[in-house]
């Protein structure tokens, strides 16, 4: 097998015979050296394969080794993080039933100080009763006693008495004659009056004729079977709902005497008659009156202004030219309930001591010029106008209030 063979062997085969023996011999001693060395590579590829595979088979058992004593860590942060989650989900949810329930207390809150409740948190529901009970709610604001008598039926109703000797008959306005001059001009709610008749308005005489609203095609017409209804009215308790924010709260507290002798009277615009039929139960009777409760529905059809709280001054200030006939009326606020027998109010406040008017004071305004002020801060209407209307009211000869002048209250 040693290389110094290969001359010994040449030699011999060139002694037994020729030289394409020896050729051959020499191509088969060099392919059995290839072979030789070919089979040595693969030898050293082999033992190199078995040590990768013995690297890769340690490597392979010390991750495995490894892996299996990570596993329980592993396990200990999936549990972690999902216990994360779950904390999270549990703080979102909590702050969600808080957010819920400060909405629901905040809207039971104004709940307390209405009469009944409004929305959801009507007084008699589960959901103000729940919260009520939970002391989650405040309470009402104390009332000052007012001191009503406590029969109805026992009061005395004087005699209808006409109080000023002086006013024998009085009219109003209905057809302007500007409009009968100059064609061009849209009827007006209040009319085209001029400072003259204003200044000559307030002058009393036996026999006058004012300007009072209701100019004929001027807005704010009634339904003829209102009109026939309400003729009939001497006592009347009115109110108004304008632009259908609310539904007529029902008055409490009312004796029979009082329902037979008040017509309750409540003004409505065509949008708050819709949005009532859809929240109230509406009773039409043979006549064609609509009613809700003790409420006799009473439609103001085409409105003369645009804005609807301009609008609800109507029946609030010319509650006598709505209902002409009428001796007594009590206005009520829209949002407000009647809880007192009207008969009792008017006992009180008018019977008691020969007054003819009387007018709640406010909590805070003390005079109309007040009013205006915070009419301006609240951006009521139109500032300008505001300062315009109260400089008419100074040149008039209004002053404001002081405590030198105090109103009875």
């Amino acid at each position: 097998r040693s290389p110094q063979l290969k001359p010994i062997i040449i030699n011999i085969c060139l002694q037994c015979g020729g030289t394409k023996d020896v050729n051959a011999m020499e191509g088969e001693v060099v392919r059995s050296d290839s072979g030789r060395a070919m089979r040595r590579a693969d030898k050293n590829a082999q033992s190199l394969r078995k040590k990768v595979l013995a690297v890769d088979g340690e490597v392979g058992a010390n991750l495995h080794v490894k892996g299996s004593v990570e596993s329980p860590f592993l396990r200990f942060i999936k549990r972690r993080s999902l216990l994360q989650l779950l904390l999270a989900g549990g703080i979102v949810w909590l702050f969600f039933m808080l957010l819920v329930l400060v909405m629901l207390i905040s809207s039971c809150e104004s709940a307390v100080h209405s009469p009944s409740g409004n929305g959801q948190c009507k007084k008699n529901s589960w959901l103000f009763i729940l919260l009520d009970s939970l002391g989650l709610l405040s309470k009402p604001l104390h009332r000052c006693p007012i001191p009503v008598l406590d029969n109805p039926d026992s009061i005395t109703i004087p005699p209808h008495m006409e109080y000023n000797s002086l006013l024998q008959n009085l009219t109003y306005v209905i057809e302007d004659k500007a409009l009968e001059s100059n064609p061009s001009l849209v009827p007006l709610f209040g009319g085209y009056q001029n400072w003259k008749k204003r200044e000559e308005s307030f002058q009393l005489k036996p026999a006058m004729k004012v300007h009072c609203g209701f100019i004929k095609n001027g807005g704010a017409d009634m339904n003829l079977v209102d009109m026939e209804y309400v003729n009939k009215c001497k006592f009347v308790v009115a109110s108004g709902i304008f632009d259908g924010y609310d539904t007529p709260h029902q008055p409490s507290n009312i004796s029979a005497r009082s329902r037979n002798l008040f017509c309750f009277l409540m003004v409505v615009d065509e949008n708050s008659l819709h949005y009532i039929r859809q929240n109230e139960k509406i009773m039409e009777d043979s006549n064609g009156g609509k009613w809700v409760g003790l409420w006799r529905l009473v439609l103001l059809r085409n409105p003369p202004y645009d804005e609807p709280r301009r609008n609800g001054k109507i029946p609030k200030i010319l509650t006598h030219r709505l209902f002409p006939q009428a001796h007594y009326s009590i206005w009520i606020d829209g949002k407000m309930e009647l809880i007192v027998d009207p008969l009792l109010i008017l006992e009180r406040y008018l019977w008691r001591r020969g007054h003819i008017f009387a007018i709640a004071r406010h909590k805070h305004h003390r005079s109309i010029y007040q009013e205006a002020d915070a009419n301006k801060r609240r951006k009521r209407y139109a500032r300008p106008l505001i300062d315009l209307h109260m400089k008419i009211y100074r040149y008039e000869g209004m002053e404001p209030w002081s405590k030198n002048k105090p109103i009875p209250s």
